[in-house]
């Protein structure tokens, strides 16, 4: 990855996340990482931050939790293989959020492992898998991936599903009734895709919300 390419992206064009700190619920499945990233890096320490690897399967939370991160220290935020399009010079001294980290090749991946020893710096590599786990083909890269911190999250538990589930309804100004979010957090898939496409159907029959229709629309999910 060179400095002069002619399709590097500048950082004006970052996008913004639509995740908000208030919106992630904390609870046993997530609740060690969201201590980790809450104190990481150590901002009065005045050196780079290192690396640390957030890794979790679809779902979980982890990118949401990886924005709220990037959001608080002023990270730049890149995703998979457009990290290559990113001019180094830019990153420089700053913190860096790399969502889809495997995605992204291995001369980015070593150059943004450099940038983050720099004073300022510091990397947050978000994927499903931990780093010594990605398919890279350097050596000295594979390496240096083995050496990196990794903290996990499980699948939602039924706090943090609930959660996703009244967020869901929220958004859509659907008032479900009570029964309705306590009956899906025990029968449907424990991830925010899972929550959001139920929440959709329901939405789409534009009728009361209620248990029995719940159940209707979980059928069509089996």
């Amino acid at each position: 990855m060179t400095a002069d390419r002619t399709d590097q992206l500048k950082l004006e064009l970052e996008r913004d996340t639509p995740f908000r700190a208030d919106d992630f619920v904390v609870s046993d499945c997530n609740r060690a990482a969201a201590l980790t990233l809450a104190g990481w890096p150590d901002a009065a320490a005045g050196l780079g931050g290192g690396v640390l690897s957030l890794c979790g399967p679809a779902g979980s939370g982890k990118s949401h939790l990886a924005a709220v991160w990037a959001e608080r220290v002023g990270a730049v935020p890149l995703h998979g293989a457009e990290a290559a399009l990113v001019d180094p010079m830019e990153l420089e001294g700053r913190p860096v959020l790399l969502d889809r980290a495997p995605e992204a090749d291995d001369e980015t991946l070593f150059h943004l492992l450099n940038l983050a020893q720099s004073r300022g710096g510091a990397l947050l590599l978000v994927s499903r898998k931990s780093p010594a786990l990605w398919p890279v083909t350097l050596p000295d890269l594979h390496s240096r991936l083995n050496a990196i911190r990794n903290v996990a999250l499980e699948e939602p538990d039924e706090a943090v599903l609930a959660a996703m589930l009244e967020r869901a309804f929220d958004r859509r100004s659907i008032r479900p009734h009570p029964d309705v979010i306590p009956y899906l957090v025990r029968r449907i898939e424990r991830s925010a895709q899972s929550a959001e496409t139920v929440v959709d159907r329901l939405d789409a029959l534009h009728r009361p919300v209620t248990r029995r229709l719940a159940a209707q629309i979980v059928d069509t999910l089996t």
